[in-house]
């Protein structure tokens, strides 16, 4: 699992691809309509469609589309939100944190010690059954 930084980033980066597909859908979907009034003085256009990318859905398609693409975004954002609120130190104070540092700094310093015990337990133990070793081995010869 990736730490809340990466995940964060992650979701901005879904987000941007969501926005990025949502646009396209959106661009390559809707039904054609003028956006300006008719001009009586300008030539006709020609009547076949000049976009080949552009494959108007239905509205009631486009429309349930568009529902789906908004919820998405809303979803994504939501879950980013989650993620902004679960960072470390936004309700904290910097006094708070520093005395949280300084408790696992000691208790670091104490499973570091309880380590190097360790270590050096096995290696008093390593030794001995080096000597056994090297003693059965003198006795088979």
């Amino acid at each position: 699992m990736a730490d809340r930084l990466t995940q964060l980033q992650d979701c901005l980066d879904q987000l941007a691809i969501q926005f990025y597909a949502s646009f396209r859908y959106l661009s390559t979907h809707h039904p054609s309509s003028s956006t300006l009034p008719p001009n009586p003085h300008a030539p006709p256009f020609p009547a076949t469609d000049t976009n080949p990318l552009q494959r108007p859905d239905t509205p009631t398609t486009f429309a349930g589309a568009q529902r789906e693409l908004a919820s998405d975004l809303v979803e994504k954002v939501k879950e980013i939100e989650y993620l902004i609120d679960m960072l470390p130190g936004l309700e904290k104070s910097e006094e708070s944190q520093v005395k949280r540092i300084r408790q696992l700094e000691e208790e670091l310093r104490v499973v570091e010690g309880e380590r190097k015990g360790a270590v050096e337990e096995r290696e008093k133990w390593l030794g001995r059954l080096e000597e056994v070793i090297a003693r059965v081995g003198a006795v088979d010869r």
